[in-house]
């Protein structure tokens, strides 16, 4: 029987062996991302909560990223457009309008996925609290108190104009009882602050709270990037009066800081922010006054007897004006004596903490500013309907005609006090 003269068959020169080398197989299973049953179920306590802390901060990602993203472009946007394109010494184009502009049109064109909501909304309530909250280390209490007091009779003029009108033409547009005392409410002091305090005192429901926080929302936005220009017009380019007025014509907080940030880098005028928003923290404090006071009106004129709940301290006063005072103090006692903290920094340091301070409070506002965009739906004020719009329109006129009115009048004590 002859031999077979034929070569061996070489097994690794098969062109179809190579179509599975990206395959993964044979890598153990211990390489895997994912956890078995068995894994989750051995953690520590501490490895559990340490893990649930990795879960949150990786669903607050993403909208922190997208909103200092857009914080990022807005403030290289500015330099580009006023700067390079103008060739202007400070660029005429504020960062923080173009972040909230931004923000408007990625929401409004392309959406914004849900992944990016949870970081959004931290950017909202957390961010920009801690980011007015620092804005404090740029005033001295003795400051604080002086920008208060000359406030307070334009805040105590716009909130009762507020209170008494808005509730009337509510009333005349046939609104129910419970949507006009939020939108008055929203309109008087604090924005959504003082309607969501509100909302569960006089046992309005949740379609009420949205449409009353939804209105204010609309026309503050729209008063954050204007009026910042009608300010400056009206009270020709003083900024301290500009100060006074943003922070009572603007109903939200986040609105007033947006718009006082927006003026100091339009303008180059700091001094505005800080005005506004001291301004904008005397309204706050009445929400003490204001809340407990419309609650018993809304029960006396109304035949409901839904039951009401006392609204929280911390819901009436915000947390972040005990932080603003707190940061305010903090550098009244820095800039005491011959050195700071009776030598502890020395002066250079002290000024570079201030200056980092500062920063880091308009990076934060941006971010947040960049958030109302992210946030606004333009295409909900079609929900609305016509008559809380109306009333939310009239309610904006009203309070922003009042605050011209008496800075007006009151002009040349306010800008010799402040």
């Amino acid at each position: 029987m002859a031999s077979s003269s034929r070569a061996p068959l070489d097994l690794y020169n098969n062109p179809e062996l190579w179509r599975w080398a990206g395959g993964m197989e044979g890598v153990p299973e211990w390489m895997g991302p994912s956890e078995t049953f068995d894994e989750r179920a051995r953690r520590a306590p501490w490895q559990a909560r340490g893990n649930e802390l990795f879960a949150i901060l990786g669903a607050l990602l993403p909208g922190l990223a997208i909103a200092l993203g857009l914080a990022t472009v807005g403030h290289a946007g500015s330099e580009l457009i006023g700067v390079e394109w103008f060739g202007a010494e400070r660029s005429p184009v504020s960062p923080i309008l173009l972040a909230i502009l931004l923000g408007l049109a990625v929401r409004n064109s392309v959406g914004l996925p849900s992944v990016y909501e949870a970081g959004v909304q931290i950017c909202l309530k957390r961010i920009l609290r801690v980011g007015v909250a620092l804005l404090g280390i740029r005033l001295s209490l003795v400051a604080v108190g002086s920008i208060g007091l000359s406030a307070l009779p334009i805040a105590i003029g716009c909130i009762a104009s507020a209170l008494v009108f808005v509730n009337w033409i509510s009333r005349a547009v046939g609104l129910p009882p419970r949507l006009g005392t939020l939108i008055a409410v929203g309109s008087a002091i604090c924005g959504n602050t003082a309607i969501v305090a509100t909302a569960p005192v006089i046992g309005a429901n949740e379609d009420e709270t949205s449409y009353a926080v939804g209105t204010i929302t609309v026309f503050g936005l729209i008063a954050l990037v204007t009026y910042p220009f009608v300010a400056h017009a009206l009270f020709g380019g003083d900024p301290d009066l500009a100060g006074l007025f943003l922070g009572t014509a603007i109903h939200d907080t986040a609105q007033v800081a947006g718009a006082g940030l927006l003026y100091a880098q339009q303008y180059a005028a700091p001094e505005t922010l800080d005005t506004a928003t001291v301004t904008k923290l005397v309204r706050n404090l009445f929400m003490v006054a204001v809340i407990p006071l419309m609650t018993i009106l809304y029960h006396q004129k109304s035949s409901e007897q839904k039951p009401a709940r006392k609204p929280k301290l911390n819901q009436m006063i915000p947390l972040f004006v005990f932080g603003f005072v707190a940061m305010a103090l903090l550098r009244t006692i820095g800039d005491l004596g011959d050195a700071p903290f009776a030598g502890l920094l020395s002066d250079a340091q002290w000024k570079s903490g201030i200056a980092f301070t500062t920063t880091l409070s308009s990076w934060c506002l941006t971010m947040a500013m960049a958030s109302v965009g992210l946030g606004t739906n333009l295409r909900r004020l079609r929900d609305l309907g016509l008559k809380p719009l109306a009333a939310g329109l009239a309610a904006a006129l009203i309070v922003g005609a009042v605050a011209a009115g008496l800075i007006h009048l009151l002009g040349r004590g306010l800008a010799t006090a402040v």
